[in-house]
């Protein structure tokens, strides 16, 4: 069984910076794409970020592109978000997911992460 561990959330102002870290439980990054995602109460899980599995290719939601970045590492088994200049907006439990293929569908994700809250104040 895959488990995937999302950390790193927590409590920022405004403009501030926080990096989530996702590992795996065991070799399983190897091959696959992996993304990002967040969810609010009442609302559908949202596409993020998403890697290639090589690392070489990115894409982005609008609504982050130019604030998130997201990375790989193989070696370790993980995977980042490193988000910047936050917005009161981007609240919302984050999840990683591994990509069956390459899509911003929460459907092309067989394993995710169980979670981690992010919370920017104002």
């Amino acid at each position: 069984q895959v488990q995937l561990v999302g950390s790193g959330g927590g409590l920022v102002q405004a403009g501030g910076s926080l990096k989530l870290s996702c590992a795996a439980s065991r070799r399983t990054f190897s091959g696959s794409p992996m993304g990002w995602f967040r969810q609010t109460p009442g609302k559908e899980r949202e596409f993020v970020a998403r890697i290639s599995w090589t690392g070489s290719l990115t894409i982005y939601a609008d609504s982050v592109k130019g604030r998130f970045t997201i990375s790989r590492d193989d070696t370790k088994n993980a995977v980042y978000l490193q988000m910047n200049s936050l917005k009161p907006e981007d609240t919302a439990t984050y999840y990683c997911a591994r990509g069956q293929r390459w899509s911003s569908s929460v459907a092309a994700y067989d394993y995710w992460g169980q979670g981690t809250q992010v919370t920017v104040s104002s």
